[in-house]
């Protein structure tokens, strides 16, 4: 969603931070095109305008012009007001009333009011353990009652049953009396939404909210309207009246704009945001997070979050013993892939560690996308039980039957063989005392114990575990001498390419000190859970 935006507003802040000293022309020429790209994003001009006259005022002080590092302080004030103009805090959806809490969706039609009415709906049950009631009151548009029952039975939340010929205002009654019988926690109304704001659909919203005294209305808002959003949410908040906004659809490509004026326009916290079609693609707005991810910064409190949802704890903990033992066939490959699939493949991973969100285009170029992992595991499934255990059973005749099984070809297979012995010579540095051993206990620790995996690696590993039995070393606790010194021991190690490692950007980010620039060792291995794809994998034979 912000791609555009955190490259134009890089490349801006990186010229500042490069410069020992800054003037006030310096800070006003930079500001300028901060303001370009701002409105370029589509961001509201009068939010643009506020924008930039705070980070002036705060940017041209003796302070800043005299501080050690003028530039950095500078990308500290812009991040701080991009935190302000997104809203301070991350504001959850509000349960606290009496049972039934009625949530109320309104929006336009196709902006995903129903398919975000049965996310909350699996979200409530799942993480706050509350019986919830679904009820579409949309009966303009056909099959819109069945399209939400048929989702209530996908997530498991029960529905209101269906009455043909009742108006949306009978409904919403049933619906909140069902509830009260029933016992349910939380009743979801999905209304009806038109294709543009008129008269009618402001009516019949004002009734519905009469007859169901809803605690909260959430407005659902398509993220890729732009200014037509904000609009829109402040058509709504003065007719109807509503306490939070939902934005769909933002991993999609649009610029961003409509989430970073919403706030600032209308006074109403954004509450979630929707992140996929997938039932689960639905994530609490953090603004602190989002201006991390705006100015490169990465998301680790994000990623170590989604870590923990999809990484089973049984299951890393065995692998990390079949680490220690220095076994690692292609069933362990596959198992990394897939969690690396679920957390949202590798551009998903790359955008959330400071740093690498540049990296992507690299990475694209060199053909390393979720495409590629998904060829390599169609490769594994293709294979038989003892050549997964055992690579190097396969000889030529096997592979052209894998190839043939996995619609790829030989090449593909070599490839992923050669990765595979790259892993498992490096899993081998890292249980053994080789080559390498030091450095590759060093790195284990630091993401692994912010995700709270902490003590599941057996002794000798050199401190607690690590995510898919790796992680990145905890860069945050290192200053500028230990970085270097951790670059001269990944070079002596073999590990070539962690250029680049810049002290970080003091209260910018969500962790000071980690590297702007750093490159992960030869795409994309920077631990356990990437593959070594590189020429310069430890152990490997010359």
């Amino acid at each position: 969603m912000f791609e555009s935006l955190q490259e134009r507003l890089g490349s801006i802040l990186n010229g500042l931070t490069g410069r020992g000293a800054l003037s006030e022309a310096d800070v006003s020429a930079a500001l300028r095109e901060v303001r370009r790209a701002l409105l370029e994003a589509d961001v509201a001009l009068e939010v643009v305008r506020s924008f930039t006259d705070k980070v002036r005022e705060k940017a041209v002080g003796a302070a800043v012009l005299k501080s050690i590092k003028p530039g950095q302080m500078v990308v500290k004030i812009v991040h701080d007001e991009l935190v302000g103009m997104l809203g301070a805090e991350g504001v959850a959806i509000d349960l606290n009333a009496p049972a039934p809490v009625v949530i109320m969706m309104v929006g336009l039609q196709g902006s995903g009011k129903t398919t975000t009415s049965a996310k909350i709906a699996k979200r409530l049950t799942e993480r706050q353990n509350k019986k919830v009631l679904m009820a579409s009151l949309d009966t303009r548009r056909p099959a819109a009652q069945e399209q939400l029952r048929q989702l209530g039975e996908q997530v498991k939340v029960a529905t209101l049953p269906i009455v043909e010929g009742q108006t949306p205002v009978d409904i919403a009654r049933r619906a909140v009396q069902a509830a009260k019988l029933g016992g349910h926690d939380v009743v979801i109304l999905d209304t009806a939404g038109r294709t543009h704001i008129d008269e009618p659909l402001m009516v019949e919203m004002a009734d519905i909210k009469k007859v169901s005294s809803p605690h909260e209305i959430l407005l659902v808002a398509d993220s890729l309207t732009g200014q037509d959003a904000v609009n829109l949410a402040k058509s709504f908040d003065e007719r109807v009246g509503i306490t939070g906004l939902v934005l769909t659809r933002m991993d999609g490509d649009g610029r961003g704009g409509a989430a970073l004026s919403m706030r600032a326009v209308t006074g109403k916290p954004i509450k979630l945001i929707g992140t996929g079609e997938k039932m689960d693609g639905l994530e609490e707005f953090h603004p602190k997070r989002i201006a991390d991810r705006i100015l490169g910064m990465g998301d680790i409190i994000s990623l170590v979050e989604k870590a923990a949802e999809n990484i089973d704890a049984e299951q890393a903990a065995a692998m990390a013993k079949k680490m220690q033992s220095g076994k690692f066939d292609l069933n362990d490959l596959a198992g990394q892939l897939q969690q690396m699939s679920k957390m949202g493949g590798m551009g998903g991973i790359m955008g959330m560690m400071p740093g690498m969100g540049k990296m992507k285009d690299q990475m694209a170029a060199a053909g390393l996308d979720d495409k590629m992992f998904g060829r390599q595991l169609a490769i594994i499934s293709s294979m038989t039980k003892a050549e997964r255990a055992n690579p190097d059973i396969l000889k030529h005749s096997r592979k052209k039957r894998i190839a043939a099984g996995s619609g790829t070809d030989a090449a593909e297979i070599n490839k992923l063989l050669k990765m595979h012995r790259g892993m498992a010579d490096m899993m081998k540095a890292m249980g053994g005392k080789g080559k390498g051993g030091g450095l590759m206990r060093g790195m284990m620790g630091g993401l692994a114990q912010k995700m709270g995996l902490g003590g599941m690696m057996p002794g000798g590993m050199g401190g607690p575990g690590g995510m898919m039995g790796g992680g990145m070393p905890d860069l945050s606790r290192m200053d500028p001498k230990q970085l270097e010194a951790l670059q001269k021991q990944a070079q002596a190690a073999g590990l070539g390419g962690m250029k680049g490692l810049p002290g970080g950007l003091p209260g910018g980010g969500g962790l000071p000190g980690l590297p702007g620039g750093m490159k992960l060792p030869d795409l994309p291995g920077s631990g356990g859970g990437l593959p070594m794809l590189g020429k310069n994998a430890p152990g490997k034979k010359k």
